[in-house]
């Protein structure tokens, strides 16, 4: 066998192995593009319920906008405000005894 032959056949040894490395391990290989692939599938279900949350907010800030029940249902749940002519009753728990 001449000693181009094996020459040949080392560089391109040498090439499969450089290739094969670069396939697993390097730029573009395959655990790379699984991790992005992962990525791209946390980030698409964030942004789904990035929009479910901003179509109940802007129910949300539609209501309040126009509806008077929304405003005032709003400020008796946060401000503990009440009708003129209600009474307001705070019940509180009993203590846990220990």
């Amino acid at each position: 066998m001449p000693w181009y032959f094996r020459l040949l056949f080392v560089v391109l040894l040498v090439m499969l192995l450089v290739l094969q490395y670069r396939l697993w391990v390097g730029q573009g290989s395959l655990a790379e593009v699984f991790r992005l692939q992962q990525q791209i599938e946390n980030q698409q279900q964030q942004l789904l319920q990035m929009k479910e949350r901003n179509v109940r907010l802007r129910a949300e800030v539609e209501s309040l906008k126009t509806g008077l029940e929304a405003v005032e249902a709003r400020a008796r749940s946060d401000l503990g405000m009440i009708r003129e002519g209600e009474t307001f009753y705070q019940v509180i728990a009993p203590e846990k005894e220990q």
